[in-house]
């Protein structure tokens, strides 16, 4: 019997076929049932054994990801600012670019006092719920609604809010129109589909749901929904921020202003890259 490998030997081999360090020892931290924090521990046992199945498994983890399939769906968790998510391929895996999204909404949505009103929050498409689970965390004292169109990212977006035991309201269907009978919102947020039909970048996302990722020719389709839906559900004042492709934000731009939207202005991620634009929706006299 070929003797087996220690957690060193097996890193480094993984590494050699191609794999990212931080995945290899996310997916060895994962088989040996360590915290993803853990990788300080790989550190001091790298010349623990590993047992025969802790080698198979995590050899036949080493290949899918080798193939393209995210980490979070090997692992079924991703954290997303702060909060351990429960991942897998019914939603897209959450990216640390759309933090610059939840930190944008924390600015717009007050500490509520107790008797005050509760402000009111939108996150459309909500896949995980990584949007609205954060801002909800965050901010509980406001009402967040978390819509999607696919009945199976509810089930994992809620599966997490239940877990986590934060208050987010649900609505299955398309955009805004499951909430006509919530508005006012004082806030609309969304991270929604914004990759042009023929990139060639969708073919190493294969493994994503691409309802989630696709968007039309330009990339642009839902969004333009979105901002011609949101006016309608929008308190005066509100706000609808928007995540999206490097390159759209003057693309985006264009539309909330032709759509009647004020104070049109931009968020860059820790890349410098503009991220996400927004706008600020003031009632027509």
């Amino acid at each position: 019997m070929a003797n087996l490998p220690t957690i060193k030997e097996a890193l480094q081999h993984s590494q050699a076929q191609g794999l990212a360090r931080i995945d290899a020892q996310m997916l060895l931290l994962h088989v040996l049932g360590r915290q993803a924090g853990g990788r300080a521990w790989l550190l001091t046992h790298d010349g623990d054994a590993l047992t025969a199945p802790q080698a198979g498994v995590y050899a036949a983890l080493c290949t899918r990801r080798l193939s393209g399939e995210p980490v979070a769906y090997l692992v079924g968790h991703k954290e997303f600012y702060g909060l351990d998510l429960a991942v897998d391929a019914r939603v897209l895996d959450p990216r640390p670019d759309t933090e610059t999204l939840v930190d944008w909404a924390l600015e717009l949505i007050p500490a509520q006092a107790p008797s005050g009103p509760a402000c009111r929050v939108a996150d459309l498409g909500t896949g995980s719920g990584a949007i609205a689970l954060a801002l909800q965390s965050q901010r509980p004292g406001a009402t967040v609604w978390a819509v999607d169109a696919s009945a199976d990212a509810l089930a994992v977006a809620s599966a997490n809010a239940t877990r986590l035991q934060l208050g987010v309201r649900f609505a299955h269907g398309s955009w805004l129109e499951p909430l006509a009978g919530q508005a006012p919102f004082n806030l609309i947020v969304s991270n929604p589909p914004y990759i042009r039909d023929d990139d060639p970048h969708l073919l190493a996302l294969e493994h994503e749901p691409l309802s989630a990722l696709a968007s039309g020719a330009d990339g642009l389709s839902d969004i333009r929904a979105i901002v011609a839906q949101a006016p309608a559900l929008l308190a005066s004042g509100g706000w609808l921020l928007l995540e999206h492709g490097w390159d759209q934000a003057d693309a985006v731009a264009t539309l909330l202003r032709s759509a009647g939207f004020e104070s049109v202005q931009h968020r860059h991620d820790l890349g410098g890259i503009a991220r996400c634009t927004g706008g600020q929706w003031t009632a027509q006299a």
